[in-house]
Order: structure tokens, then sequence, then C-alpha cells
């Protein structure tokens, strides 16, 4: 038979409200009070929030950068976001150079089949512009249910001229899909490496020195240009400044079309935590990320662009590194710093403790900017994202009165330390849902299934600004 979920608050992005969920064959059926049958499975959730299992739709799992491979794989990294409530990843697959589009995604294939905990999806990652990508682009839309694709501005083995990004996006208009952006300017990025270590600055502190905020404004800025001589709309990955969402509101009030998404390292932490300019003791380097870490201020500029609706998803980039045996590839040279970090076991957490609880945001945005928004934007909802009848049964508990701390010493996540190590949570997740079927419990998974489903993606059914 089903299962009940019974005496919780249900919360989506517009409603707040108390009834019953019933789940069977992995749909939500029905949704309302007195509605279990003989035989169901009767789950108290009573004094407890019931969101949308939440979408993080930006990570890096099992992710080769040259000089070594992510800690997490998709085993590893899927059950951590399960159990930090993220019930749906997409990953990005690594387009290398000279391979087609289809060689890289067979690749990945063989990396997450069956091996994954939680359902994804993936973006493909277009390393170099060429009729061939070109033809691929529209394979991927129509057979693989592929829809989003990026691009780079910066890294020298990724990044890709104006006149490719100009030529992409004309492509995603025609195919009706949409192109990521990585915003920074790659080649100021290079020349200011170059200069700091001419100079003798090696330390994790010229990291984020090299890469101001004005290199992601000037990229944005020139990102929107582009896309407004298409007149269509771009997706700006990672937003991590005032400045460039000064950007972002400036190109807008001139035509621009754009979706923005923000992480938590950008709304949680900041640029002290890379130490001070001859720092021995290399604690900085757990916070090497593109882009860099900000001044405090920046922090709370993008907590009320979420909550005013000006950027419109919360993803977490999780790309992590151990401190211990690849972050300090670069103990000597910041430039050899692996850059990444982990975060999508805690992304939901922090969202809702120090963005709901903090009053930065309320519960109904929490929803929108981490289930429902990339639903929509990414072509799954209303099968993922909500929580109606028809809908997939992926659905979060969250009680308000039970304390967490965030550690590395209990979390899921393969690597050997957390960005957000101490933070106390007033609340936490009692229990996560997959598809109906209850996979965590207080934390913790409660078998090593590989439930995870790979989505096919329709088009965006998000209403760009």
């Amino acid at each position: 038979m089903g299962k009940v979920l019974k005496g919780g608050t249900i919360v989506t992005s517009k409603e707040t409200y108390i009834a019953d969920i019933r789940i069977e064959n992995e749909k939500i059926v029905d949704i309302g009070t007195n509605i279990e049958i003989t035989g169901d499975e009767i789950i108290s959730v009573k004094g407890c929030y019931l969101v949308p299992g939440g979408i993080d739709a930006h990570t890096h799992f099992d992710l080769d950068v040259g000089i070594t491979v992510t800690a997490d794989n998709f085993q590893s990294g899927t059950k951590a976001a399960i159990v930090g409530g993220t019930t749906t990843i997409i990953d990005f697959v690594n387009h290398v150079r000279g391979n087609t589009l289809k060689q890289s995604l067979e690749e990945y294939k063989n990396k997450t089949y069956n091996k994954c905990f939680c359902d994804y999806g993936f973006h493909m990652s277009i390393s170099q512009w060429n009729e061939n990508i070109e033809k691929e682009m529209e394979y991927m839309v129509k057979e693989e249910g592929i829809s989003s694709f990026k691009m780079y501005m910066a890294y020298e083995n990724l990044k890709v001229s104006d006149g490719s990004l100009y030529n992409a996006i004309k492509k995603s208009k025609e195919l009706n899909v949409l192109i990521g952006v990585h915003c920074e300017n790659g080649d100021l990025i290079d020349e200011r490496i170059k200069e700091f270590k001419s100079q003798g600055k090696l330390s994790p502190f010229y990291h984020g020195e090299v890469r101001p905020p004005m290199v992601e404004k000037e990229a944005i800025g020139r990102l929107l240009s582009i896309g407004q001589l298409i007149d269509y709309p771009v997706w700006v990955v990672h937003l991590s400044s005032k400045l460039g969402l000064d950007e972002i509101e400036f190109q807008r009030k001139q035509g621009a079309k754009v979706i923005v998404e923000t992480c938590p390292q950008y709304l949680v932490l900041d640029k002290s935590l890379y130490g001070k300019k001859e720092d021995k003791n290399f604690q900085g380097a757990k916070y090497v990320i593109s882009p860099p870490l900000r001044k405090k201020e920046n922090n709370l500029v993008l907590w009320n662009g979420l909550s005013q609706g000006n950027i419109d998803i919360v993803s977490t980039d999780h790309c992590s590194f151990n401190y211990k045996g690849q972050k300090d590839l670069g103990i000597n040279d910041f430039s050899k710093i692996p850059n990444g970090g982990p975060g999508v076991e805690h992304r939901m957490l922090l969202l809702y403790n120090l963005g709901v609880l903090e009053n930065k945001i309320t519960l109904n945005k929490f929803v929108e900017i981490t289930s429902t928004n990339p639903a929509k934007i990414f072509g799954m909802y209303p099968k993922k994202g909500e929580l109606q009848v028809g809908s997939d049964a992926d659905i979060v508990v969250l009680n308000e009165n039970k304390p967490f701390k965030i550690s590395y010493k209990n979390q899921v996540q393969n690597v050997d330390y957390t960005p957000y190590e101490g933070i106390q949570c007033k609340g936490s997740i009692e229990y996560v849902f997959l598809r109906g079927d209850k996979v965590v419990i207080n934390g913790k998974v409660l078998d090593n299934k590989h439930r995870g489903n790979y989505i096919k993606r329709n088009k965006s059914s998000y209403g760009v600004k």
C-alpha cells in the first residue's frame, strides 16, 4: 500500500498549510485530511515542515582536473546530497577538447550508472566551438534530454572566445535551451597570476587578489551584452559579488535576460578566511574556489538579491578536494591549489538555518530557490520541485527544533574538511523521501541501494526576467 505523512506543515514556493500527504507508486497521490487507506504506513511528522526535495543544479563529482580528481565521486557525492535533503543533482559532463560531446557523455554515463543515491541529470560543458559541436547540441537535447550547456570565460583548457559564446548562444536560442557561463575574465586572471608570482606572492591569500570582483563584473557585462545582441536569456553561474549583481541589474534595465545563481559559500563565508598575506599554516587553501570569497559586506547584498527575486537559485558548485594530499599540491604556489570546495551535503541546512531562521529569506523563498526554481529552469517541473498530486514524492521533513552541528567528523562527503566547520544549526532534517522511499532518517542513509534515476529533462518552463 502507500505511506501517509501525517500532521506536518506543507511548504511550497507559494503556500504554507497543514495537511497530510499520501504517497504511492513513487508519486504524491493525495493531499488533505483523513486520506489514509487501510494498510498504509502512517508516519507522524507533526510539528515539522514538509518541503520538496532539494535540487542542486551545479555539482562536479568525479571530475578530473588534470593534476588530480575530485574527492567525491558519484557514489559519495550523491549519498552526501540525499543526507542533506537534496534529492536531485545536475552535474556537468566535462568536455575535453578534441573529443566529441557524445564521447564525453558516454564517460559520464559509465561514472553514474547504478551508482547514484539520488536522481541526477547532466549539463553538457562545451570547451570548443565548431560545426560538429553545433550538430551535437541538437542531439543532446532531442535524444539525451540534456537541455542546458555550460561554457567558460576562464581556465586555459576550458576558456572560449566571445565569438564562440555568440555562436553557441545563437544555437541555444534555435534549440530553445539554456547556456550557463563561468563569468571571470580569464586573460586578466592569467596576467595577474604571472605578475603576483613574479613578486613572490605565493600564499593562498593571493588567490582572491588575482581574481577581484571587477574581473567577474567585466565578464558578466560582456556575456549579457552578447545575450542582448541575440535577444536570448543566459545563465550566470555562481555569482559572488555585489559588483557582479550591480552589473546584472544595470544590464537588465538595458533589456538583458538572465538567470542568476549564487552559492552558500558566497552567502555565509568571506575573504578573511584566506588569512594573512604570508599565512604559514596554509589553512586558507581550504577556501580556494573560483570565483573566490569576497569581503563580508557582499554576503548581505546577495541575501537581499535572493529575497527580492534578483537571484533565482542557490546551487553549491560542489567540487571537493582533500586538504591533505590535494589542496597541498599548491603549498608553495597558490595558483597550483585545486580550485573548489565541498557543499552539497550542507546547502539545505545552511539556507534554512542561516537564511530562514535568521529572517533573511522566507520559508517559501527557501523552497523556491532550492527546489521549485531549479525544477522550472532546468525542465523538470512539476515532476520535481513541487508538492502536489502527481509530482514525484521527493520530500524533506525539516524539524526546526532539532539542533545539529556541522563538522567534517559527522559528514558523508568524502573529504577531510568542511568550509562550514562548527556552524550550529537550530533545526535539521528528520526524514528524506526519494520517489516515496524513506531513504534518510536523522542524517543516516537507511541502506546502500543506489536508487538514483537519470532524469531526461525538458526545456525550461521558467519565466526569465
